[in-house]
């Protein structure tokens, strides 16, 4: 991708951001999953559960992917890009956003933030 595709990219996410992907209830639930420390943000824009989650933490971590992934692809559409430069751009921005102490993975492991 070159700067242009780049901040193009990247000023759609930041537009695209703020609209909810989710419904208010599964927001309110990935927030307190994470708060909880059952989930977290990988750098691929994808959330993961924490080894040692019971199986709704995974089972959530689907659904947030799925309409996740379903936001990336209309951005990557939209902006001539490709879903896994969007994925990029998104997961460096989640990451940044995550709070201290909520999980995110990193260097091949989840640690907390």
């Amino acid at each position: 991708m070159n700067r242009r595709e780049f901040l193009t990219t990247a000023a759609a996410l930041l537009t695209v951001a703020a609209l909810p992907a989710l419904p208010a209830f599964a927001q309110d639930e990935l927030a307190n999953a994470k708060q909880a420390g059952l989930v977290g943000e990988r750098p691929d824009g994808l959330v993961g559960a924490v080894p040692g989650a019971p199986a709704s933490a995974a089972a959530l971590a689907e659904r947030v992917n799925a309409a996740r992934l379903a936001r990336y692809g209309e951005m990557a559409q939209a902006n001539g890009t490709s879903v896994q430069a969007v994925q990029a751009i998104a997961g460096k921005e989640l990451i940044a956003r995550t709070p201290a102490g909520q999980y995110v993975f990193a260097n091949g492991t989840w640690v907390r933030k």
